[in-house]
């Protein structure tokens, strides 16, 4: 795997030396964008808007705004030189509960690795060890070039998994949603035994089958045929009855549900 970021687990005057690697791996296949009349590819040109001409990467930094409308140009040296602790370490602020952390701020992961010497080893197997003994989240800040995140650190077979977290002000409320009219008794009843029928489920087992559904379209648009849609899904008439057979369908080998 290759290295994103090399820099320092710290907690209080403990510093762990690691190296972040990427922990996910696109497996869906991927759609360019193409003229739809010819099917060639359609490119995005980075263009200067005052000198009217492409640029290259070299060229191009990132800016800030001032409010007196000047702008102030940053490129990759200014941003790897932040006046931020957390720059280049993961710094751990404190130690919580698995509960205490709303699933809604999770983002994406990275496995954290021990650098390279036994100096950094034996560090990092103490906090792996440490906290799986405990059984608890580490919650973290650290630096990318553009941000400061918020992360979770937590002990998985043996290796640190970091993951990267929004900020708590940038989960919106679904305070704007409706919500529908009470159940009654006998509704939440048999909802609760269609729940219990289908507990236990083998998450490793489950795979997107986008790919595969994808692959049927394009060979069928290839042989200039069609292909079979599912069916869309029709809202129950008949609340009770709809769940009354759910459960009987659930009872008769837990058939995966369309």
């Amino acid at each position: 795997m290759s290295v994103l970021w090399s820099g320092h687990i710290t907690c209080a005057l403990v510093s762990v030396p690691v190296r972040l690697y990427t922990g996910i791996e696109e497996a869906r296949p991927r759609l360019h964008r193409v003229h739809a009349a010819d099917g060639a590819r359609i490119r995005h040109r980075q263009v200067c808007e005052a000198e009217a001409r492409e640029v290259g990467e070299s060229e191009i930094g990132r800016g800030w705004q001032a409010p007196d409308g000047r702008v102030v140009v940053l490129r990759d040296e200014d941003l790897d030189h932040l006046p931020l602790a957390t720059r280049k370490a993961v710094e751990i602020v404190g130690f919580v509960d698995e509960r205490d952390v709303d699933p809604l701020l999770y983002e994406r992961f990275y496995y954290a690795g021990p650098a390279d010497g036994q100096a950094a080893l034996r560090p990092y197997t103490l906090l792996v060890e440490a906290m799986t003994r405990k059984g608890v989240l580490a919650v973290a800040k650290f630096a990318a070039r553009t941000r400061e995140r918020l992360a979770v650190l937590r002990p998985r077979q043996g290796v640190l998994v970091v993951h990267a977290l929004r900020w708590p002000e940038e989960v919106r409320p679904p305070e704007d949603i409706a919500v529908a009219a009470p159940a009654t008794t006998r509704e939440l009843e048999l909802a609760e035994t269609l729940i219990d029928h289908l507990t236990g489920v083998d998450i490793s087992a489950l795979h997107d089958e986008y790919g595969a559904a994808l692959e049927q379209v394009v060979e069928a648009k290839l042989a200039g045929v069609g292909w079979e849609e599912p069916p869309e899904p029709v809202p129950p008439v008949d609340l009770m009855a709809a769940l009354e057979a759910s459960i009987r369908r659930a009872r008769n080998g837990r058939e995966p549900y369309p």
